[in-house]
Order: C-alpha cells, then sequence, then structure tokens
C-alpha cells in the first residue's frame, strides 16, 4: 500500500505545478480527461470512471463550469440526470493538456511498453479489489 500512496503522490507533485500555469486542479485534469475523450457526460458517469460518488464531481465540475471550460445540461427525457459538456474553451485546453501529460511522461523514464504494462497491471488491480 506505501508503494501505491507514495507513487500517487509523487506523480499528482508533477502534475500540480504544470497544471496551476493551465488554471486547472488535478481532479479538474481528470475530469476533463473524461470529457475530452467523451465529449460530454453524465455527470454519474464520470464519477464512475474516476471511481468516485457522483456528489464529489459536482464541486470540481462547478469551478470547471466558473472558468468557462464546460457546461451543465439536464437530459430532456429525465431531468434528474445532469450532462457535463465541453465548451470551446475546454476543448481548446486539451491540445495544452497533453503537453503537460507529455512532460510528466517523461518525468517517470518509462518507455511505452513500461508504461502500457503498468497501467494494465494498476487496472487489473483496481478490478481485483473490487471497485468496479
Amino acid at each position: 500500500c506505501f508503494a501505491l500512496y507514495a507513487a500517487t503522490n509523487a506523480v499528482t507533485r508533477v502534475y500540480r505545478p504544470l497544471l496551476k500555469d493551465l488554471g486547472l486542479t488535478y481532479p479538474q485534469y481528470l475530469v476533463l480527461l473524461i470529457l475530452w475523450e467523451h465529449r460530454s457526460q453524465p455527470v454519474g458517469e464520470i464519477a464512475d470512471s474516476l471511481h468516485l460518488a457522483s456528489h464529489a464531481i459536482s464541486p470540481i465540475v462547478d469551478r470547471l463550469e466558473d472558468s468557462g471550460l464546460v457546461r451543465r445540461t439536464r437530459h430532456e427525457g429525465d431531468g434528474r440526470v445532469v450532462w457535463v459538456e465541453l465548451t470551446a474553451a475546454g476543448a481548446e485546453l486539451e491540445a495544452e493538456a497533453a503537453d503537460v501529460q507529455e512532460q510528466v511522461w517523461c518525468r517517470t523514464l518509462l518507455d511505452d511498453d513500461e508504461v502500457i504494462r503498468l497501467r494494465g497491471e494498476l487496472h487489473d488491480l483496481v478490478e481485483r479489489i473490487g471497485e468496479r
């Protein structure tokens, strides 16, 4: 457990100043990663992807919306479902964030195969522990 905790903290510490230059926190960045892939998602699906409760996502989305990077809409057929979608400004930020991701990857000193293997092992661990 300590190794996972230490690795998580180390990665977050590398991301923090790079994301600060973009006006983002690490949790905001994670939400945006999902939206850059899907363009819009219900809050519940974003929460599921991040292995968090929906209520934990709401304050993050609030700040992203205040920054003009996303907008929320209610589903036409079911008003209980809130969708989050990228604005043009949020979509434009993707290229800058990709540069941040590249810088972090370089800091790991891992090659492509090592990153793919490590990511797979971590996803397997999450599945085995039963988080999904």
